[in-house]
């Protein structure tokens, strides 16, 4: 399991660097996005991968960390999904206002054709 989640993360992060250093805009914002997703992978990854552990210890349960699963990677992940979608959606705007303005979508404002 962990070898699976560690190459999804490496696929992630080497796909989003690739795509952060195309030159065109969309192509930087969904490498930004994978980049966000890899690093939410990995917060959540090193809040120990339980299968079927609960999240929340019962009342008068003893306390053993191998007991149960971390929340607090959890409610991080999930902070950050929303800060990712508030973002990109910015990016997008920025994005139209910028190709509305100069007339295409490369990062720097040029065509290079």
């Amino acid at each position: 399991m962990e070898l699976i989640v560690s190459l999804a993360i490496a696929v992630l992060t080497g796909s989003g660097v690739w795509l952060l250093l195309r030159p065109r805009t969309f192509q930087v914002i969904i490498g930004l996005a994978l980049l966000s997703y890899a690093v939410n992978l990995f917060i959540f990854s090193m809040g120990r991968l339980k299968v079927g552990a609960a999240a929340v210890l019962e009342k008068g349960q003893i306390a053993d960390p191998h007991a149960f699963a971390d929340p607090l990677p959890q409610a991080l992940v999930l902070t950050a999904i929303v800060i990712s979608f508030a973002t990109t959606a910015l990016f997008l705007v920025v994005l139209l206002a910028s190709r509305g303005l100069t007339g295409n979508d490369h990062v720097d404002g040029r065509d290079h054709e």
